[in-house]
């Protein structure tokens, strides 16, 4: 597959999969062996099933996610895509604003992304 229409597909079922905490649909996104690391020092979440963990646990106490990603910037089989949320957390409205980075294999899925991100308190 086409690295761009591969992170396009990629934003796409991000956005949407996020926005109903559909973690089968983003995971079907990731190699079976792909490598995910969520911020810089964390350790990794490697294949598919750890990659599906890790994003179930992220969703936990979230509610009402509205969720945009950007059109990636794609270089080779690569592409940087930024995203930002506005949820509620436990309560309270969080915004999460970061960027994807993610590296795709011929078949167009996702064998190594990492991600960079912050959240605060509110929507903004």
């Amino acid at each position: 597959m086409d690295p761009r229409t591969a992170a396009q597909r990629f934003a796409d079922t991000w956005q949407h999969g996020w926005s109903r905490h559909d973690v089968d649909s983003i995971a079907a996104l990731y190699a079976p062996d792909a490598e995910h690391i969520s911020m810089p020092f964390r350790p990794p979440h490697r294949g598919r099933g750890a990659i599906a963990d890790y994003i179930r646990w992220s969703f936990e106490g979230e509610s009402d996610p509205q969720v945009s990603f950007t059109t990636p910037v794609v270089d080779g089989d690569q592409a940087a895509i930024e995203f930002r949320v506005h949820a509620t957390d436990n309560g309270a409205p969080v915004t999460l604003a970061g960027c994807v980075f993610a590296r795709f294999g011929p078949d167009g899925l996702a064998v190594r992304t990492r991600d960079y991100w912050h959240t605060t308190e509110g929507h903004h």
